[in-house]
């Protein structure tokens, strides 16, 4: 059982509130959404975009640069895009792709925690701009996603705010969301399907990784 650090030990088991943390892409979703996204947003432009920026792309493809590949898409395609209309392209893309690509077995998983009273996050790499429409779809308690910088102009400037939220940032923006919610203790349960999902799975009472092999909906522990 998780404590924070500037909450003592020794709850009682009443008090103790129970979070799960979910991934979207391969984990609640059967496929990825960043690109489709961008396509969505962008159409056409978004590879004059790349082919514009095809020297840094170049380099963060040979590094193997996930965060910095993903900085430069973004960059094609959302500078100078108005907010108003990147958020109506964003619920547009939420209210039909999700209902087609939404894993059953994890999200039945997901609905049971709701029965069970349980505190639901979604923590991603993809962008916040689209998954707030998705947490309020499966009625999530928070949204925790790789944010979009904009200016004093209503346009996006095709620069990230922070990192990437993958890795050690997941981990990082979830303690964040679990001690500012002033939980005095907390058991987590965490789901992720890849390598930037360990951290957040790492740090879950109860972790599960996420494969093609079907989620029972109930999970398969001594005690719940």
């Amino acid at each position: 059982m998780n404590s924070p650090s500037n909450q003592p030990l020794g709850h009682s088991e009443e008090t103790t509130v129970r979070v799960a943390a979910f991934d979207v892409d391969h984990t609640l979703t059967n496929k990825d959404c960043v690109v489709p996204f961008l396509r969505e947003v962008a159409g056409w432009r978004l590879y004059v975009g790349l082919v514009w920026r095809v020297l840094p792309l170049s380099r963060a493809l040979v590094a193997r640069d996930r965060d910095r590949v993903k900085a430069v898409a973004t960059r094609a395609a959302l500078a100078g895009r108005s907010i108003e209309q990147v958020d109506a392209t964003a619920r547009g893309f939420a209210s039909r792709a999700f209902p087609a690509w939404l894993r059953d077995d994890t999200v039945k998983r997901l609905r049971w925690h709701h029965s069970q009273g349980h505190k639901v996050v979604l923590v991603s790499a993809s962008y916040s701009l689209y998954l707030k429409y998705l947490g309020k779809l499966l009625g999530c308690d928070a949204v925790m996603g790789t944010e979009c910088e904009t200016n004093s102009g209503a346009q996006f400037t095709g620069s990230l705010v922070g990192a990437n939220c993958r890795g050690a940032e997941k981990e990082r923006r979830l303690r964040e969301w679990l001690n500012g919610e002033g939980f005095g203790s907390y058991v987590l349960y965490a789901y992720g399907d890849s390598a930037g999902d360990d951290q957040m799975l790492a740090m879950a009472d109860h972790p599960f990784r996420i494969t093609k092999e079907c989620v029972a909906e109930v999970p398969e522990l001594s005690a719940v």
